[in-house]
């Protein structure tokens, strides 16, 4: 079973920066790919970034690869996101999802454990 919550949110001026953390509570992190979408207001959500189970490559949508960085830590069973240089239209609703590979967050294609979202706020 897998159960996700995202921590450390809020609210942060331009050029800032926020680490994002989100801890499973389930036996089984290490065994799974995990990631991060964003959905801003009255746009479709969007991948952000990817982790491989155990090896840790990474992936990025194109705009996040320059200032944000996704890590994992298997023991604490938690993946961060950590972003810097925040601008407004990082503005979202920032969601942590697992799946059994990073393909499948990536395209969505297949089954993925969602958390229920942290908000950040990048004002200008």
């Amino acid at each position: 079973q897998v159960q996700l919550v995202e921590s450390g949110g809020g609210l942060v001026q331009a050029g800032g920066s926020l680490r994002l953390s989100c801890a499973d509570s389930g036996r089984a992190f290490s065994n799974y790919a995990m990631g991060w979408f964003r959905q801003a207001p009255g746009k479709e959500r969007e991948f952000v970034a990817a982790i491989t189970a155990t090896d840790s490559n990474t992936y990025y949508q194109d705009s996040a690869e320059a200032r944000f960085t996704i890590s994992r830590d298997n023991a604490k069973n938690t993946v961060y996101l950590q972003m810097i240089s925040l601008k407004p239209e990082d503005t979202a609703v920032y969601y942590c999802v697992a799946a059994s590979t990073t393909i499948v967050i990536r395209y969505q294609s297949g089954k993925l454990y969602w958390g229920q979202g942290t908000q950040v706020t990048v004002s200008s």
